[in-house]
């Protein structure tokens, strides 16, 4: 028995030792293979592609693509023979002695050890490896962790889902330990302001901070994700992805009424709207089948770029701006790719060619938006009952009197005005212009064109126009000035902008229409009589013969000259006004190139079967499960938001020059559940990763944390950030008692210093908000491109005139200049010692109170008697200053007195405390 038993442990022993040996020799045998993405790219992106690249190809090789790379040069030769390191141009050229043949050119020599891996790559036979983000999600293994030399599994003692498996997993990296879990106040405070971006209501924070429950943290959590403040929260961080403002930016930044946009941002995260759907929609909500006002309304994500409502400025430069920024926005922000500089020359380091830009612009540049001060197409909303019982009314008569086709054209023209061609686009002007680049305006002997009108059965011409003098008449001529004349058209003086209707004399193909208008009554050669806005080529009004023909017009005609709310949005052109997309030479948008058709860059996922070429089918095709970026881009910046810095650092690049993921497994793993087992639910991703043990663990930096990760690389402790521009003031608010329950609706005005604002050519100035409205959530902070809310500005927020993918943090002096002494947080200050007295008692049970209300901790003695110092202090000088006590307490009231005033300024100091002013 002792004999057996002794054969069996030389057999294991063996068996142990075979195993060691055969993995430490496989292990060599992948240590000598050389990974184009680790090693060989690094090299190539800092020391070659600059020469040898998207931007240049100098000698005729490229190191962009293997294809390139192993071409002829312009002399004949190949720089890489795969399987020959010896016999490439390129290591003979990297290992002369002569600087001036010797590579890098005009650079010091690449070290030995470069060369030397480049050498094996080429011997290896010069794979290309594909980078991280662009390979497609799999499914992924969660780690665990494993005993007998690393033979056998075994389970965690601290992780609490997957999320810690991965963490864990590499904490042997850098020997480190998981920090202990933080204490209920402090988990309440930073959950909270992760899930909804300020404090909970008392009865949520209550019942968890009494609650002896294990599954308290999940209850909360639960809660919060069901908060209707959870959109909020979440909009404000989409938002700067959208580039939304209440203005349109340049130097005019007049206002824009495009709010329904955040307020459907907001109800579509606290729906937990799909992230496919949530994106669909708002790339193409107008070409979904059977399109509602909010899929519409989406939309305005692509109508948030800017529009020039500057005179003499050239409105195809930028419609074209706005479509650029419209391709460079979904991917920097979608995808998180730094596509941009595609524009004008392939990418220098990752698969992107030059043309692969254009033929995604195609996908942009067939809309109806044309840079027009109105800032059309618009969503026109009937927000009265009458209005919509009428629409409904007139659009169900033609449905089952015409047909549904005629039906749904008639809906369109009035929700939009569209399809309409705008008179900016009319040329060849002779006693004519374009009014302010706006409006095409006639003097006396007008004449102008607009060019290519499909006129197939087109007999009523519907336009928008305002006369500045009796006497007018408009004609349009087929072709020339002298052409058949398809209309005459009286155009007398109105009121404004009025809307009306001519018939046109029947014709056939496409036209340029060209404009003459007389007016003898114009006595000066430089006055103008009538200005064009848009004019919309049509047929009679449908249905003359059948029963209620004449009543269901007049609802119809009221429909159109209604003035109702709008909002922009994307429509796409009808066939007969198609937009060509051509690729620009370097970029350049008058150096037209070849044309192109929509399609997305061969290097990603294929284009979805049966999808159509249009926004739509490119929405499908960034959501498709095969694409390597859109969930990877979404999950790394949920990380973000919630720790502070993404997985993968750089959330807008991605790419082989962006930040490497710490936790590259973890990323994927939360990337493919996010699609998969998630369904693209944002609520689910985010309480997976807050339910972790890895996000309830302790922020303090021990002196081992701080030697071993000084970074947090690694995850051994929580985050420790300052909080964001819009929750430092709600959470201000909150405390304070201010906070506003009110959602939704146009921008609101807090208040502002005087003379922020300069807009000199309208007179816009910030009018402060009365009543609640001033005291409500910072994402309805009305929000101007060239001159933001200024306290968000000190705290990092950013001016939207571009797609921010995240914002830096800084840490400077005016931020604390603005929490100190800015008047609204002094006024918050206020009303938070108000608050804290109507809690009775003495004034060190008031601080105690007051400390607990911001952070929901006790008080200990050391910050209690520096904060009563400060108060005795503060008492002592307001006793003998009532200026001063005026002053902080903000005139002469029931809270005028020196103990207020101390209070007040013991107040602000606890809302300037580092416990509050960051994320523990």
């Amino acid at each position: 028995m002792h004999t057996l038993f002794n054969k069996r442990l030389l057999i294991t022993v063996a068996v142990i030792a075979i195993l060691v040996i055969t993995g430490g020799w496989i292990i060599h045998e992948s240590s000598n293979k050389i990974d184009f993405s680790t090693q060989v790219k690094p090299i190539i992106n800092r020391s070659c592609i600059t020469c040898h690249g998207g931007v240049k190809a100098k000698g005729g090789f490229s190191l962009l693509f293997r294809d390139e790379a192993l071409a002829k040069t312009e002399d004949s030769i190949y720089a890489i023979i795969p399987g020959d390191a010896d016999g490439s141009e390129m290591i003979r050229r990297l290992t002369l002695k002569d600087p001036e043949e010797r590579m890098p050119y005009q650079h010091a020599p690449l070290p030995k050890e470069e060369i030397e891996i480049l050498r094996k790559w080429i011997d290896q036979g010069a794979n290309w490896g594909e980078h991280w983000a662009y390979i497609p999600l799999k499914p992924v293994e969660v780690p665990q962790p494993k005993k007998f030399f690393g033979l056998l599994k075994s389970k965690s003692t601290w992780a609490q889902n997957e999320v810690d498996n991965f963490i864990e997993d590499k904490f042997s990296e850098a020997n480190l330990k998981p920090s202990p879990q933080a204490d209920k106040a402090t988990l309440l405070r930073r959950v909270s302001l992760d899930i909804i971006g300020m404090q909970p209501s008392d009865n949520i924070a209550n019942k968890f901070l009494q609650s002896n429950d294990d599954n308290a943290y999940n209850e909360l959590v639960d809660s919060l994700l069901a908060s209707k403040h959870f959109g909020e929260k979440w909009a404000s961080m989409w938002l700067d992805l959208a580039r939304y403002a209440d203005t349109k930016g340049y130097e005019r930044d007049a206002g824009r009424n495009i709010w329904r946009y955040r307020d459907w941002l907001i109800n579509a995260y606290n729906n937990d709207m799909p992230y496919d759907s949530f994106l669909i929609k708002q790339i193409a909500g107008d070409l979904l089948k059977g399109a509602t006002d909010a899929d519409y309304i989406a939309t305005a994500f692509n109508r948030n770029t800017m529009t020039n409502d500057e005179g003499g400025t050239d409105n195809e430069e930028f419609r074209t701006a706005a479509v650029l920024d419209r391709v460079n926005t979904t991917w920097y922000g979608v995808m998180g790719t730094t596509f941009s500089c595609v524009q004008c020359h392939s990418h220098p380091y990752d698969p992107f060619k030059h043309e692969d830009y254009y033929k995604f612009m195609a996908f942009f540049n067939d809309t109806r938006d044309e840079d027009t001060e109105a800032d059309y197409p618009l969503l026109r909303t009937y927000n009265n009952d009458t209005l919509q019982q009428e629409l409904s009314t007139v659009v169900n008569w033609i449905k089952q009197n015409v047909s549904e086709k005629k039906s749904k054209e008639v809906y369109t023209f009035l929700k939009t005005w569209q399809p309409a061609y705008n008179s900016l686009t009319c040329d060849s002007f002779t006693n004519s212009e374009l009014n302010d680049t706006k409006w095409t305006s006639f003097r006396n002997h007008a004449v102008c064109r607009l060019k290519n009108v499909d006129l197939d059965n087109k007999d009523r011409l519907i336009f928008r126009y305002q006369g500045w003098m009796a006497g007018g008449v408009w004609q349009i001529h087929l072709d020339s000035a002298k052409g058949e004349t398809i209309a005459t058209i009286p155009l007398a003086k109105t009121n404004g902008w009025q809307i009306t209707e001519t018939a046109l004399k029947p014709a056939t193909g496409v036209h340029n229409l060209i404009f003459t208008y007389t007016n003898n009554n114009l006595k000066k050669a430089v006055d103008a009589g009538a200005l064009l806005d848009w004019l919309y080529f049509t047929q009679e009004f449908p249905g003359k013969d059948k029963q209620g023909y004449a009543a269901i017009k007049d609802d119809y005609w009221k429909l159109l000259k209604a003035n109702v709310p709008t909002t922009p949005i994307m429509m796409d052109n009808p066939k007969d006004m198609h937009r060509a997309t051509y690729v620009f030479e370097r970029g350049n948008w008058l150096t037209k190139g070849d044309k192109v058709t929509p399609g997305v860059p061969a290097s990603l996922n294929s284009f979805p079967k049966n999808a159509p070429q249009n926004r739509l089918g490119l929405a499908l095709w960034i959501t498709s499960k095969q694409n390597p970026l859109t969930a990877r881009t979404m999950a790394n910046r949920i990380w973000e938001q919630l720790f502070g810095t993404g997985l993968a650092e750089t959330l807008e690049d991605l790419g082989t020059q962006g930040s490497p993921p710490t936790h590259a497994e973890l990323l994927n793993y939360l990337s493919y559940q996010f699609m998969y087992d998630d369904h693209w639910s944002i609520k689910t991703l985010i309480k997976k990763i807050v339910t972790s043990a890895t996000y309830k663990q302790d922020s303090r930096l021990t002196p081992e944390l701080e030697q071993k990760d000084p970074q947090n690389k690694f995850y051994a402790r929580a985050p420790r950030i300052r909080l964001s521009a819009e929750q430092l003031r709600d959470q201000s608010l909150c405390i304070s008692g201010l906070m506003s329950d009110k959602m939704f609706g146009p921008g609101v005005m807090p208040y502002q210093p005087k003379g922020i604002w300069l807009s000199p050519w309208n007179g816009a100035d910030w009018v402060q908000s009365e009543g609640e409205d001033q005291y409500r959530r910072a994402v309805y902070t009305y929000w101007k491109r060239s001159s933001a809310y200024p306290s968000m500005l000190a705290f990092d927020g950013v001016s939207r005139e571009l797609c921010s993918a995240r914002r830096i943090r800084t840490n400077t002096p005016l931020q604390a200049l603005t929490t100190l002494n800015d008047s609204a947080y002094i006024d918050a200050a206020r009303h938070f010692a108000y608050r804290m007295q109507q809690y009775g008692g003495d004034v060190k049970t008031q601080i105690s109170k007051g400390f607990q209300l911001a952070t929901y901790q006790q008080i200990n003695d050391k910050s209690l008697n520096a904060l009563l110092n400060l108060y005795n202090k503060a008492l002592n000088q307001f006793n003998n200053n009532k200026n001063g006590i005026c002053e902080m307490t903000g005139g002469m009231n029931e809270h005028t007195n020196a103990a207020t005033a101390a209070l007040i300024v013991v107040a602000n100091a606890i809302l300037n405390l580092d416990e509050v002013v960051t994320k523990n």
